[in-house]
């Protein structure tokens, strides 16, 4: 192989991996990071010219050590500094000491994905610091994905790394008692990076299909990594039955094609049979979580073979479950939403605007609203709806479809 691209694929995949052993080994995120990509210059190098070695992992792994130890090295003040001189002598005796085969070095990840995903971080430093570091994104990427400058993605990862340090956020996987806050504040972070991704709900694209699928690869290795946790099996069948519709979403043109008319055979069926196959496993556990429970959803209208033959029914018992496990607005207004095809969209209507204050500038609870107001015969109420609806959205396809929509006074 002597291709820039293949060898950067390949360091991408094994990046988080590498990352984690290397800060596990340094206890220093910036030290890891700055010495992986002094390794990955080396590779560039030395794998253009000689091919992959056996364990690219592993020569990465050990280059990255030794780069490591050089930068401690070249720290003209580490002398002066019992601690760096302490680590530089004990890595010097791991190294020299080391078998450097694949199979004997432990996968650290698991730790790394609960210390990026801390609570003490805000949510969207927590975002961008997983998809660097377990995702080997570049801060160009992630900028470009948050539409923020590469200068402040920049500022914002390097003092997420110096707030781990100084604020002595522990680089461990969290106990019995705090394991169900901290998993769920890390499948949160999959569950964002995801929504993202699927909804793009700014810029130019419609879908942006590189972070969905970033969400699911490190949606796999957390399954991978917590095998017997079914929340983490429902969240990636929950991810994999929404990817699985993506390419009916929209049109060549980027607009937007709502559920009802979709052409199910873009659907894909290979990825259908596998989450419908994560949400039974998930749910044999007999403790269904909100992502179990929304896979389960997403289940019903996969395997449904037209908007007209989906069970509402049972999404709307399935969304009243839900609704006692997570009791929130947005819920209640998935639920109106599958109630209108069950009851009466009157008695849906009626819930839906008892919703109206909690979702003030919430623009699904517009669209549904101005929706609903259509079906139930009043255009002048449901075009004034389209309009917050529109004003609220901030992709354009999604305004163009809702433009469109505001335009017709009668089914």
């Amino acid at each position: 192989m002597n291709d820039v691209t293949d060898i950067e694929k390949t360091v991408r995949q094994e990046w988080g991996r590498l990352l984690s052993s290397l800060i596990a080994y340094l206890g220093d995120f910036e030290l890891a990071e700055d010495s992986l990509q002094d390794a990955l210059e080396s590779a560039l190098q030395h794998w253009k010219r000689n091919g992959l070695p056996r364990s690219p992992y592993a020569w990465l792994l050990q280059t990255a050590r030794r780069k490591a130890i050089d930068r401690i090295r070249r720290n003209v003040n580490f002398r002066k500094k019992q601690s760096e001189y302490q680590l530089l002598l004990e890595l010097e005796a791991e190294e020299d000491a080391d078998d450097f085969s694949e199979e004997t070095i432990p996968d650290e990840r698991l730790r790394l994905i609960f210390t990026c995903c801390h609570p003490a971080l805000e949510e969207k430093t927590r975002v961008a610091l997983t998809l660097r570091t377990l995702g080997g994104l570049t801060t160009r990427e992630i900028a470009k994905a948050f539409l923020d400058t590469e200068e402040a993605m920049a500022q914002r990862l390097v003092r997420a790394k110096r707030k781990i340090r100084k604020a002595g956020i522990p680089y461990r996987i969290p106990n019995e008692q705090e394991w169900p806050d901290r998993l769920a504040s890390v499948l949160n972070v999959l569950y964002l990076i995801f929504n993202e991704g699927y909804s793009a709900s700014s810029g130019g694209l419609s879908i942006r299909v590189d972070l969905c699928e970033e969400a699911l690869r490190l949606t796999r290795i957390m399954v991978h990594l917590t095998s017997d946790e079914a929340d983490v099996k429902g969240l990636l069948a929950l991810l994999i039955l929404n990817h699985s519709r993506r390419e009916a979403r929209y049109a060549d043109d980027g607009s937007y094609i709502p559920l009802d008319r979709q052409d199910r055979k873009c659907w894909k069926g290979n990825e259908i049979r596998e989450g419908v196959s994560l949400v039974e496993s998930a749910l044999a556990s007999g403790r269904p979580g909100a992502y179990q429970i929304q896979a389960a959803i997403s289940a019903v209208h996969s395997e449904a073979t037209s908007h007209a033959e989906t069970d509402w029914q049972e999404i709307t018992l399935l969304y009243d479950r839900l609704y006692e496990i997570q009791p929130n607005p947005v819920i209640r207004l998935n639920y109106c939403v599958a109630l209108s095809y069950t009851q009466s969209e009157e008695k849906a209507l009626n819930i839906l605007l008892s919703l109206e204050k909690v979702l003030k500038g919430y623009q699904p609870y517009y669209a549904a609203k101005a929706d609903l107001l259509r079906r139930t015969g009043d255009p002048d109420g449901a075009m004034q709806a389209y309009q917050k609806a529109i004003e609220y959205s901030e992709n354009p396809f999604e305004k163009e479809f809702l433009h469109q929509q505001s335009l017709k006074r009668f089914e």
